[in-house]
């Protein structure tokens, strides 16, 4: 498995924990809004610095007692066939484990359900159905994003949908047809696309962001089908 990076402290990417957020090299996607090209682009991958597993789990040793989860993502995690076997190791020191996935390969996320290695999920639902391949930029098995979310809707483990607005390429008709798909579920949020940063395409950097009150108003909508629906 590829590291690409480490925070070693968040208070905002584990829902009501402080966390270490590790992010995986490597990505099935190729979403042009994307804000980590670095861990996304194959040429951009390669000129990337790497970290060894040997030094996270050093690290995360020297946390213990400090930290109470680690967040994993990417990238896409679930592309590393031995990324259960990675989480078992931080497990095992006792931290909670949330994980970030695009939801594109359910078999593994069932494994690691399976074997009690998640606490938390948050899967991104970049799109509706027939927009998916579009969305993400990628040849994907729309009937895998199906599977991750029922498997999450077992409501076997904590767990969240969520789904970036970006102007001209996921508006509020998109997250209608979004929630018909999801709902009910427990928690839903809307994220707005932000211009500023590294962004895979950068013909994105131009794009503005929707207003507040474009969100706010989406979100009123459609909160009756979720336990919580919140903007981010």
């Amino acid at each position: 498995m590829k590291i690409g990076g480490i925070q070693k402290s968040t208070l905002i990417d584990y829902p009501g924990k402080v966390a270490a957020t590790i992010f995986v090299s490597g990505c099935n996607f190729k979403c042009p809004f994307c804000h980590n090209p670095e861990l996304v682009l194959p040429e951009k991958i390669k000129k990337h610095p790497q970290i060894s597993e040997e030094k996270i789990l050093e690290f995360l040793e020297e946390r213990r007692g400090f930290l109470d989860g680690v967040v994993i993502c990417g990238g896409e995690p679930t592309i590393y066939d031995d990324l259960p076997d990675f989480i078992e190791k931080i497990q095992e020191m006792e931290f909670l484990i949330k994980l970030d996935t695009n939801g594109s390969r359910p078999e593994i996320l069932q494994q690691m359900i399976e074997l009690n290695l998640l606490d938390y999920v948050a899967m991104d639902v970049k799109a509706p159905k027939k927009k998916y391949k579009s969305v993400v930029g990628a040849d994907i098995d729309v009937e895998q994003i199906e599977k991750s979310i029922k498997l999450l809707k077992k409501g076997i483990i904590d767990f969240e949908f969520r789904t970036t607005l970006v102007p001209g390429l996921v508006e509020k008709k998109d997250v209608l047809e979004i929630v018909r798909w999801i709902a009910p579920a427990p928690k839903y949020f809307l994220q707005n696309f932000q211009s500023q940063g590294k962004i895979l395409d950068s013909s994105f950097v131009k794009t503005k962001p929707f207003p507040d009150e474009y969100l706010e108003k989406l979100k009123e909508e459609i909160m009756p089908h979720f336990d919580v629906c919140q903007i981010r």
